[in-house]
């Protein structure tokens, strides 16, 4: 009896799984239980503190589980790296196809709610033609393509398997126009304007489109007001708002060429965010917002594609953050949109012109049109 309880102990012991760690053994790979361990090559350690969470910035690689992590099909997460041939046959789905070889060894994924490119080594992937950023980078291990377990649960599954973004009849949208009073965000390189000035009119031009579309629509201030963060944050609690949309411009000053679209959404605990700035970036929190993971994917890549596809400016994806103070406290599906550069003369001009403010508002009309029930 003595020898049949220590095995018992053993075998439970053996089938324990940890989270992430930025230290430790070689992680191991492991498909459905059933299948064979295949070994993962070791990842370098991210920055080790002493009873603090990690600082992570987007050159690091991602941390290695400490123990056999056996791969758990939705809605369980995935806490290994994960043979993408494996989880899409246990969710009914196509392989993933090879289909270039150059510049990028590039890998297609197929649902039918779309098409996922993921490109070997490169954290930017793909969905219907427009880019957004990944947690970690997919790899070739043991002869198959691997992906971090949390950018499969966060990443993958809302745009492959999970139902679109769901909203009630006549949904309210808080349009929550960037800056305003002493704080003019960001200025245009050509005459010094503040993005305080385009943002509000970008708003001011939303609203009735929105309005005629059969959406209840609300601006957390229609008026050049300074107004706090966690005001605009709580404006949308109070109207129990269906989505949350914050409209930006963007700045790389002194910095004249860079240029594009940029959409925001919160970064899901477990990965690392695309953008940090001075801020630190501890894998292990978790906001309010992080309750919405899937929908604010689904909403910002609705939104991008269309301003990607219609405004004639670089696309430079849908990315991930934590240090926005507007989006991490919402209750609700909430994004920010940095709709160009006004470090960059030639975007700038563009986003000086009514014309253009004009064409931008009915874009993000557009895209929430495709969202109404």
């Amino acid at each position: 009896m003595v020898v049949l309880f220590c095995l018992a102990l053993w075998l439970l012991a053996g089938c324990a799984t940890t989270p992430p760690q930025n230290g430790g053994e070689t992680p191991v790979l492991t498909g459905p239980t059933n299948s064979t361990p295949v070994a993962v090559r070791p990842v370098t350690p991210g920055p080790r503190g002493t009873n603090t969470a990690p600082v992570i910035s987007h050159t690091n690689a991602p941390p290695p589980v400490t123990h056999p992590a056996p791969v758990i099909i939705r809605p369980a997460p995935l806490l290994a790296w994960t043979s993408l041939a494996r989880w899409a046959a246990a969710n009914h789905l196509p392989g993933p196809r090879k289909t270039a070889d150059s510049p990028l060894t590039t890998f297609t994924l197929n649902s039918p709610r779309g098409t996922l490119t993921l490109f070997l080594g490169s954290r930017e992937a793909g969905w219907n033609g427009v880019f957004f950023h990944l947690g970690y980078p997919p790899e070739i291990v043991d002869g198959e393509l691997v992906l971090y377990g949390v950018d499969i649960l966060k990443n993958l599954e809302p745009l492959l398997l999970d139902p679109p973004l769901a909203l009630p009849v006549r949904p309210l949208v808080v349009i929550d126009p960037g800056h305003g009073g002493i704080n003019g965000g960001t200025v245009s390189v050509l005459d010094q304007h503040p993005e305080k000035e385009f943002t509000l009119d970008c708003a001011r031009r939303l609203k009735p489109l929105l309005e005629a579309q059969g959406w209840r629509v609300l601006l957390t201030h229609t008026n050049d007001i300074d107004l706090s963060l966690s005001n605009r944050v709580r404006f949308a609690e109070d109207h129990r708002a269906d989505l949350f949309i914050s409209l930006h411009f963007n700045s790389a000053a002194p910095d004249r060429r860079q240029s594009g679209l940029e959409t925001y959404c919160l970064t899901p605990a477990g990965l690392p965010s695309t953008l940090v700035r001075d801020k630190t970036d501890p894998l292990g929190e978790v906001f309010p917002n992080n309750t919405f993971d899937a929908a604010n994917l689904q909403l910002a890549l609705c939104v991008h594609h269309q301003l990607a596809a219609r405004m004639g400016e670089e696309d430079r994806g849908v990315r991930r953050a934590r240090f926005m103070g507007v989006l991490h406290g919402q209750g609700r599906p909430a994004i920010l949109i940095e709709g160009g550069f006004l470090s960059n003369p030639a975007e700038a001009r563009r986003i000086e012109s009514p014309a253009f403010r004009q064409q931008y508002a009915e874009t993000i009309a557009a895209a929430l049109r495709g969202l109404l029930p």
